[in-house]
């Protein structure tokens, strides 16, 4: 349902995408790992136009798109059909979470409020947070902040979900409420796309890992087969530098 093609991007002098190809099939989700500055997040960043790539094509849908020449009512459509979570939720800290939930499908998308406030409402159940409705972002913790941004991501019914290190800015404990409401989320089919540093997500639940460095693609494959048996050696030295913080998904 998604493919990116020869994605390039620079900031400046520096190369941070050079010709990266990678593709999604519909129900699939893809974990996309490598060290700190290989790329992972402005890949994501330029697939969901939040940075305007210097070249590349993007095929949504069995649609054509070039990523760098391509008109803000296209870039619309395409947003229509995805989610996004961001590392640090990006909420609006003076609404609720119903209203921080709510925003995109009123204001975004004109839908009628009462319309919104009951899918909005159902979104917050599924992440597990219809007793929080009514909180602001600082009376919730990190993971449940997450979550309702996680529950923003799905009130618009998206065809994919693109995840940028979403237990990053979260303390030990509370980054498994927000993995186990991922794992729910594969489990029933949802596409996603995730950045990420939990190995143990990655190998779990992911059908397909693609490791990055230096903004180049160096190995994908299969989940268990990419941790079980590395071909490049890159991979399997990065395996190792992390190996000790491989535990389970939940």
């Amino acid at each position: 349902m998604l493919e990116i093609k020869d994605i390039h991007k620079a900031f400046g002098e520096l190369e941070v995408l050079r010709g990266v190809n990678i593709h999604v099939d519909k129900g699939e989700v893809v974990a996309i790992l490598g060290p700190s500055g290989s790329g992972k997040t402005t890949l994501l960043r330029c697939a969901n136009f939040l940075e305007k790539a210097d070249a590349g094509t993007l095929i949504f849908d069995g649609e054509e798109f070039s990523l760098n020449h391509i008109s803000k009512k296209e870039i619309a459509r395409i947003r229509r059909k995805t989610g996004f979570v961001f590392q640090n939720y990006n909420l609006f800290r003076n609404k609720t979470a119903l209203e921080n939930v709510t925003e995109g499908l009123i204001i975004g998308r004109k839908m009628p409020k009462t319309q919104a406030v009951e899918i909005g409402k159902r979104a917050l159940e599924k992440v597990g947070l219809s007793d929080r409705c009514d909180y602001y972002p600082s009376q919730l913790s990190g993971g449940q902040q997450q979550r309702v941004a996680i529950a923003r991501a799905l009130a618009a019914e998206p065809e994919i979900i693109y995840f940028d290190e979403p237990t990053s800015a979260l303390d030990p404990e509370l980054t498994g409420e927000v993995l186990s409401v991922m794992r729910q989320l594969a489990d029933e089919g949802m596409t996603m796309l995730v950045v990420t540093h939990e190995m143990g997500f990655a190998r779990n639940v992911s059908n397909r890992v693609i490791f990055m460095e230096h903004g180049k693609v160096v190995e994908e494959g299969n989940s268990k087969e990419f941790f079980a048996n590395p071909r490049e050696e890159r991979t399997r030295e990065f395996l190792r530098t992390i190996s000790g913080h491989m535990g389970s998904a939940d």
